[in-house]
């Protein structure tokens, strides 16, 4: 198990055999035993590695997870390495993850497949509004933006991770399971309508149930839109029919919603208000403008989560966890800890 975790730190960082060893002042075969299970590093060394690969030292003991039904999108020129390191942040994030929910008596966090029990078969392309209006209504979301979707979706039983690897935008999502519990992973360099459309469209892959005839990507993307901005919203919003829309109409929509003008311009599309003849326009005018991968106007702030520390709190508040255990699924100092802690007390 050490050598493997070794291997996963080593990668997560772009180290090679060779640069590892050369840090150690070992053979580059040495490190490889290590890797293999072959050769046992001293305590002495292995608290060496740790110092050099950005880990503490019970990293190396920490139980393994496993994933199941991986479904990673990436761009076909990501790099080998990037994906090397985005897959070490997020098995270190998951098993930090699932170690603290082992330590709560009952889960803290709700039952995704209460949702999924409903049923949300998909036959046809149109049907995929109304299963975004059915997975509303059954949350309790209404028909308004959804302020805080990583904060929704973590209420609901999904556990988000955010990985801050990805800073070539290369990474287009993940959707996993540990333990039977959903898994979607974004990056948290993304604007914050990418990020909130990326979940959603995740969630799409989860929930639906989706005939194979159909395009899975196309009705995802369609569930995504009509959950982040549903039918009579895009309606009452906007009429029924247009055929030019102000700039500035669509960014106060996408700063309201957190969606971007172009998926909103689509949405408008799919609801009928818009036609083909001036989508095509509008997409036409973007490109010309070079907006298609940036907007014009302020970003949509990038969402983060809190639900972890909150956790760790909580845990420690029912005393599930000792000080010193806290600190360390926060990978952080004990003192730095402990201090922070006290300033939350101080300020309740």
């Amino acid at each position: 198990m050490i050598g493997e975790r070794i291997k996963r730190a080593r990668t997560a960082i772009g180290l090679s055999l060779r640069g590892l060893g050369e840090k150690l002042e070992l053979s580059q075969t040495a490190i490889s035993k290590f890797e293999k299970g072959e050769l046992t590093p001293s305590s002495k060394q292995l608290y060496q590695i740790g110092k050099i690969l950005g880990v503490r030292t019970e990293y190396f003991f920490r139980q393994s997870i496993k994933f199941t039904d991986i479904d990673y999108r990436k761009r076909s020129n990501t790099p080998k390495k990037l994906l090397d390191r985005i897959h070490g942040d997020i098995l270190n994030q998951l098993e930090l993850w699932f170690e603290l929910l082992d330590f709560f008596p009952d889960s803290p966090t709700g039952d995704f497949n209460e949702a999924k029990n409903i049923g949300f078969d998909v036959f046809h392309e149109e049907e995929v509004s109304l299963c975004a209006d059915r997975l509303r209504e059954y949350w309790e979301l209404g028909s308004n933006a959804i302020p805080d979707l990583i904060d929704t979706l973590e209420s609901k039983g999904i556990c988000v991770i955010t990985t801050d690897v990805d800073n070539q935008a290369k990474f287009d999502g993940m959707t996993t399971y540990v333990n039977n519990i959903p898994v979607i992973v974004i990056s948290s360099k993304w604007t914050g309508d990418r990020q909130r459309f990326t979940l959603a469209h995740e969630l799409g892959h989860i929930l639906l149930n989706i005939a194979d005839n159909l395009n899975e990507e196309k009705i995802c993307n369609r569930f995504a839109g009509s959950f982040l901005l549903p039918d009579k919203t895009v309606i009452t919003i906007f009429g029924i029919k247009r055929d030019n829309f102000e700039l500035q109409e669509l960014l106060i929509v996408k700063h309201e919603y957190g969606i971007s003008m172009q998926a909103i311009l689509y949405r408008a599309l799919q609801c009928g208000i818009l036609s083909q003849y001036h989508h095509q326009g509008f997409m036409r005018y973007f490109s010309k403008m070079k907006w298609r991968k940036n907007e014009p106007g302020d970003p949509y702030q990038a969402e983060k989560t809190d639900f972890f520390n909150r956790l760790v709190y909580r845990a420690i508040g029912q005393e599930f966890i000792s000080e010193s255990k806290a600190a360390e699924l926060m990978q952080t100092p004990l003192s730095v800890f402990h201090k922070e802690r006290m300033v939350e007390q101080w300020t309740q």
